[in-house]
């Protein structure tokens, strides 16, 4: 805890899914999560679980969650800051960072707008470790987030990347829905140019985490990996 009366705001990674903590999450970030009294998180019962394996033990009494998901207002952000009256809160992600592909932005904007201390910790992202693993191009990159989900927008959004990609030489990373990446890849292969390069990044930091980069024409030499219900990151760079 920082030593000034200062009131703070900690973004406060989590793993990404069963990942012994000790390979991901610092010491010192244990150290502060259980300091705090006071959560915002987007699940209740992955914050718990996730809340348990910090050290805090039985039902979590002495703790208070507040909920931000994709379903809260911004009108709604100025009770959680008044419901822990002058305490400290801990931002929690889903997975990996807060406030990137999270909610969690409306909650930092808002701290700033209170002049709190907002203070990101080290943790894992999912981006940035799949970014470090493609030899792509890591000194021009854009996050694009998810891309539509109907067909034809879809396909026009990723030949718009792949155009972009190309004149910028920028490397473009995206995410789905786990269920939907397989419909995903296919569409990759079928709409980017066969030179075009596209990594795949699968279950990073897990026991069967699985990174490949391969132009479009050698993915399109063997069968689509099979990633149904595994999170993924996708860079196209052309």
């Amino acid at each position: 805890m920082t030593t000034s009366k200062e009131r703070c705001l900690y973004l406060i990674p989590t793993t990404l899914g069963d990942t012994p903590l000790e390979q991901v999450i610092p010491a010192g970030n244990l150290r502060i999560i259980q300091s705090l009294s006071h959560f915002v998180v987007e699940e209740e019962k992955t914050a718990r679980r996730f809340l348990i394996r910090c050290g805090f033990k039985g039902n979590l009494d002495s703790v208070t969650l507040y909920t931000l998901n994709e379903h809260t207002r911004e009108q709604e952000i100025p009770a959680i800051f008044s419901g822990a009256g002058e305490a400290d809160l801990g931002l929690l992600s889903e997975a990996g960072v807060p406030a990137v592909a999270d909610p969690g932005a409306l909650l930092v904007e808002a701290a700033g707008r209170l002049h709190m201390r907002v203070i990101p910790l080290t943790g894992p992202s999912s981006l940035i470790l799949a970014l470090m693993a493609s030899g792509l191009n890591g000194q021009c990159f854009a996050f694009n987030g998810y891309l539509p989900v109907k067909g034809p927008e879809r396909n026009n959004r990723i030949r718009l990347l792949e155009k972009r990609s190309e004149t910028e030489k920028q490397s473009q990373l995206f995410i789905e829905a786990p269920y939907r990446n397989n419909q995903l890849t296919e569409a990759l292969l079928a709409a980017c140019k066969p030179a075009t390069k596209l990594c795949i990044a699968a279950n990073l930091t897990l026991s069967n985490e699985w990174i490949r980069t391969k132009t479009i024409r050698e993915w399109r030499l063997q069968p689509p990996p099979d990633l149904n219900r595994q999170p993924a990151v996708f860079i196209l760079m052309a």
